[in-house]
């Protein structure tokens, strides 16, 4: 690798910034120099900013710090939005031909506190339309390949994100998460990422008082990294009525301290290994090995891991919980598909929203109480056990050209994300998500372990993530050819 710069850590990176061994200036450089080199294999990053004025703003970055105004950690740091997430001045297509040529007039929260805590912002990282999907592909830029393999999938919907930290394109970045899309995207492509609880980060649309399962959240290459992004992330905002103020631990949270704050014994931490949910997912026999292996690892640093059996009819969450949800939450589609705007919106998003049309009140509150059952189900598990483990995919990456795949390990997959059901739980227990890498299958691609606590345990499932990473780091043993 001739680009020292770039492989350094978002931790590496600060402070190297900060204490002028390289200036915002060389950084902006090096990285520009470096994704135009990578990333015409595997289109992650688009809608880029013009590399001169990127420059200046990099150099008016060394300007303040010799002054001695100090913007926070990320000074400097070269940073690609998800394309689901407002940018000002910057084009948000969203992956939508409907949103081609949208250009925001602000910034989304999370891109107002980056900015705020001294990035700049180059452009977006690709994503699904609208980001329906864990197949980073949309008709707007075309597919992304995974930083293994560009021929397969990198997984979505920040599927651009996870592959931009994966090939050094970018030390961290944001995502966002409602059917594993920070999940499925960091198994496949190496990479850490945290979805946080309910209430942690401003998530959300145009309706933002039901909006209980989509969350934004960090990526990275270590946990440390994605620790201190989500503290950049993480704020309580009235604009958006269900968030919270973030655990204050994270707030004490620095590059030259995070690493040691997060240090902790994690001896007789319970774990619980659910792997395909006594059989009820089609998880690829190879995963399961993998990822049960990568389970047993954690005995090393003093946890005790037990097997334990499905706790809830999954055909019934399904179709009682997660279906109805889902129809509902998609009726946020309206706008776009008004007017004939439905001719450029993708199959799955159409068929997301027509089946929306049909449903009443009473189904959808049905759903919701439904959902509060599986949660105090879920919640009775961590009665016993502090994490519960299953695999973040039920298959390896697949052909970036198809759809979603239409059998997985023989059984068919009904719909274009009925083979993502495996991290459903999740998102409808609200639960506190940190993705980390299991290993690497026989055709060299990688899978990926959700280390899954109670809501709002994030502090500590940072904690034990990184005492994982310790025993395993993934990330460093295996980053891709570039």
């Amino acid at each position: 690798m001739s680009n020292p710069v770039v492989e350094m850590s978002a931790i590496e990176l600060s402070k190297a910034i900060h204490a002028k061994k390289v200036s915002c200036r060389e950084v902006m450089s090096s990285y520009l120099d470096h994704i135009d080199k990578t990333n015409p294999r595997v289109n992650a990053i688009i809608s880029r900013v013009d590399s001169a004025e990127l420059l200046k703003q990099a150099e008016a970055k060394d300007a303040e710090l010799a002054a001695g105004n100090d913007n926070g950690w990320m000074h400097g740091f070269p940073q690609a939005v998800k394309d689901l997430v407002p940018t000002k001045g910057i084009r948000t297509t969203k992956g939508s031909l409907a949103l081609k040529d949208w250009v925001p007039a602000a910034d989304g929260a999370i891109v107002s506190y980056m900015k705020r805590d001294g990035a700049i912002i180059i452009g977006k990282t690709n994503t699904p339309e609208l980001g329906y999907g864990s197949q980073t592909y949309n008709e707007v830029f075309g597919p992304t390949g995974n930083p293994y393999n560009e021929a397969v999938t990198c997984g979505g919907s920040s599927g651009g994100a996870a592959t931009s930290v994966a090939l050094r394109m970018q030390s961290v970045a944001d995502g966002g998460d409602f059917m594993g899309s920070l999940r499925n995207p960091a198994g496949w492509c190496n990479v850490c990422s945290l979805r946080p609880s309910l209430g942690a980060i401003p998530s959300g649309g145009t309706e933002l008082f039901t909006n209980s399962m989509s969350m934004n959240g960090p990526m990275g290459r270590s946990v440390a990294d994605i620790a201190l992004l989500f503290n950049t992330m993480a704020a309580y905002n009235p604009r958006f009525p269900l968030t919270r103020e973030p655990d204050p631990r994270f707030r004490e949270l620095t590059p030259e301290n995070a690493v040691e704050k997060l240090t902790a014994s994690q001896k007789g931490v319970r774990v619980a290994w659910l792997g395909d949910w006594s059989g009820y997912f089609p998880v690829d026999p190879e995963i399961m090995t993998l990822c049960r292996a990568a389970v047993e690892k954690m005995t090393e640093f003093g946890a005790v891991v037990e097997d334990i059996p499905s706790f809830w009819n999954m055909d019934e969450f399904w179709d009682k919980i997660w279906i109805p949800i889902r129809h509902y939450c998609a009726n946020s589609l309206k706008g776009f598909y008004d007017k004939c705007k439905q001719s450029l919106l993708k199959p799955e998003s159409r068929w997301e929203y027509e089946d929306g049309q049909q449903m009443t009140a009473g189904e959808v509150y049905r759903a919701y109480e439904k959902r509060t059952e599986f949660l105090h189900a879920m919640l009775k598990v961590y009665e016993k056990y502090d994490y519960i483990i299953t695999p973040t995919a039920v298959c390896f990456p697949f052909d970036k050209n198809i759809h979603w795949p239409e059998v997985v390990n023989g059984k068919a997959m009904k719909t274009y994300h009925n083979w993502m059901q495996i991290v459903t739980p999740w998102t409808m227990g609200g639960n506190a998500v940190c993705t980390m890498g299991a290993g690497f299958g026989k055709a060299g691609l990688p899978i990926g372990l959700q280390i899954v606590a109670a809501p709002h345990k994030e502090w500590e499932l940072l904690q034990f993530a990184q005492a994982y990473e310790g025993v395993t780091n993934f990330v460093a043993k295996f980053p891709p050819k570039y």
